[in-house]
This record gives structure tokens, sequence and C-alpha cells, in this order.
């Protein structure tokens, strides 16, 4: 800062470029070394692209894309993957609930909400959001169904788990960042413990859990239909089964269903996020 007569200058004097190592040419050089990373990736991988895209390969995709059509509409069977498009959209609405509910309570000991905050199981509770993420959902599946058994019970119980660390972790960060003013005033005031918690920091961060929330339900609604590959019940199972027995007609109904049950709840998702806003 420039200072003449006493007083200090309105504006910052322009500086001169950074040096070759300062914090801005750091960031280069992370950039340059990710580039080098996924260069060395592809150079690494047996990536046969010829192959991919030869006529043979071409004509191959297309005579089995050509064996989906026609799609299987009977009523029969239309109702039996419409019950499996309701089972799976349970299962994902479901397992974000639990999922939301378990990711709050350990969002709060995972987080330090103002300066005096101990945060005592701070570190503990972040090794378990870790932890519960870390999996996968199709080996929370797969480990599930020895307890649970075949059957969408196993898929919902996969989906909270790996979504409560998801979800943990993005309500922690979404707390500790929230403006503290209100909070630093419920407290020159006395207040202490969960009332600062229910009147000043949900409130402020309430839309931005619940857009989280909602958006995690749009991935579980895809990881749902994934997960009946394992057994775990919904459009995933029913397509497992066919697809194996070389039912082409029915695996194309079981994708477009899948297709729409996306797009509808992608669609209903986006509705209520610009409704909270």
């Amino acid at each position: 800062m420039q200072r003449r007569h006493g007083t200090t200058a309105a504006n910052p004097p322009w500086r001169l470029p950074p040096p070759l190592f300062s914090a801005r040419c750091k960031a280069c050089w992370y950039t340059a070394a990710a580039l080098a990373l996924v260069v060395g990736s592809f150079w690494s991988l047996d990536l046969q692209w010829g192959a991919f895209v030869s006529m043979d390969a071409l004509r191959a995709m297309g005579r089995f894309v050509a064996e989906f059509y026609p799609p299987d509409f009977s009523p029969p069977f239309v109702a039996k993957v419409a019950w499996s498009a309701v089972e799976t959209l349970a299962m994902s609405a479901l397992g974000t609930l639990l999922a939301a509910v378990a990711g709050l309570a350990l969002a709060l000991p995972a987080s330090r909400r103002h300066e005096g905050d101990a945060a005592r199981f701070r570190s503990v509770a972040r090794m378990l959001l870790n932890a519960l993420r870390a999996v996968p959902e199709l080996v929370w599946a797969a480990l599930l169904l020895i307890a649970a058994g075949l059957g969408p019970f196993a898929g919902t119980l996969a989906l909270a788990l790996h979504t409560s660390g998801v979800l943990g972790r993005l309500f922690a960060e979404a707390m500790e960042n929230a403006p503290r003013d209100a909070a630093t005033a419920l407290r020159t005031q006395g207040v202490t413990g969960w009332r600062v918690l229910a009147y000043a920091t949900l409130p402020q961060v309430l839309p931005q859990l619940l857009s989280y929330t909602l958006y995690r339900w749009e991935n579980n609604i895809r990881a749902a239909a994934v997960l009946g590959v394992v057994g775990a019940g919904g459009l995933g199972q029913l397509l497992a089964f066919h697809m194996g027995l070389f039912h082409m007609g029915k695996t194309a109904t079981v994708l477009i269903a899948m297709l729409l049950l996306v797009a509808f709840v992608d669609g209903l998702s986006f509705a209520m996020r610009r409704w909270m806003k």
C-alpha cells in the first residue's frame, strides 16, 4: 500500500507478474503433472482402438443391437417390468432417506461449527464416513446378500450405507462453512447446545442439505438399477436374468424402463430443487 501525506492509497499499486515458483505457477505445475498422468495412463493401458473401430467390430455391434428389436411389449411382461421399476424406485428412495438421516447424525460429530468447538469425535466420525463411501454399492450389496438374502432389502441397505458416507461428508462440510453470525449472536446471549444448531445453523444450510440429498437420489436410482445384477431385486435383477438367457426383446423392454425411470427421477429432482430456491 502506498502512503502519501500520512494517508493510505485507495487502491493498491499494480504489481509485476509473480515469479516462476509462486502459488499460481505451482498450480500450473500441478496441472502439467495431472496431464502427464493422463498421458501415461493412455500409454500404459492396452487400448486397442484400431480393433474397436474396425469394420468387423462395427458389424458385430450392429448385429447385437439389431437383436434388441422388437421389444417385448406383451401386457404380462410389461406389468412385471412396471412392478420391478416401482421396486427400484422404492429402493432408491428408502435408501436415500435412511442415508440422509444417518449422514446428518454422523455429520454432527464430524464438523467443527465454531471456534471453541472441541469436536472430540471429529476424526473418528470422518474416518467412519470415509470407510462407508470407500466401499462401492455393489460390494456392499454382495456382502449384505449373505445376511439379508436375495431381494431388495440388501440393495436398500447397500445404497443407504454407501450414500451415508457421501452425504455425511457433504453435510459436515456445509455446516462447517455456514455463516456463523447467527450462531455467535445466540451464544453471546447464553444459548448453547442443540438450540444453536436448531435455530441458527440448520436453517441456513437446510436448502443445501436437501439439494445434496436430491442429487444423491438421482445417482441412487441408477445404482439401484445396477444392484439387481447381483440379486438385489428391481430392474437390475430382471435385466440380468433375461440377458443371461439371451431374451433380447425382453432385455430391450427392461432397458427402456430404466431410461424412463431415470428420466422421471431426474425431472422430479430438478423441479424440487428449483422449487426450494
